[in-house]
């Protein structure tokens, strides 16, 4: 499922959640976690479609992957930050794993309010999202 329309957004009294993620299996986790949590949800495959989801209506976190097509994770993090200092920004990514040491440190630098390997510990997640930094 790719950007879906912010009218669900503008309909909610929820917090928001955008998921960003080029993996459909792992975005349909994702979603139903956050769901399950409490969230409304919408997704985007990639770091574009992040950026035409928040010019559309900002959201309350954003949990991006970092290594994906179009417009990576650190890009989108920073691009971001620019424009919405306050928005809380949860990066995930399993490229520690596969050679590609410091990226979520990096993210963390670059402006990610937390960080948590893949795959996904859901309650490690759960704990970044209610950190209050």
């Amino acid at each position: 499922m790719a950007v879906e329309s912010s009218v669900r957004w503008a309909m909610t009294d929820r917090p928001t959640a955008l998921i960003v993620d080029d993996d459909p299996y792992i975005r349909e986790e994702l979603r139903d976690a956050l769901a399950a949590w409490g969230y409304a949800v919408v997704e985007a495959a990639n770091g574009k479609e992040a950026l035409k989801a928040v010019g559309k209506a900002v959201p309350d976190i954003v949990v991006t992957d970092l290594m994906m097509p179009e417009m990576d994770g650190i890009e989108l993090i920073l691009k971001l930050r620019a424009a919405h200092p306050t928005l809380r920004i949860i990066a995930l990514s399993g490229g520690d794993a596969g050679g590609y040491m410091g990226y979520l440190d990096a993210a963390g630098k670059l402006g990610a309010n937390q960080t948590v390997s893949k795959p996904v510990d859901f309650a490690a997640l759960r704990k970044a999202i209610q950190s209050p930094g």
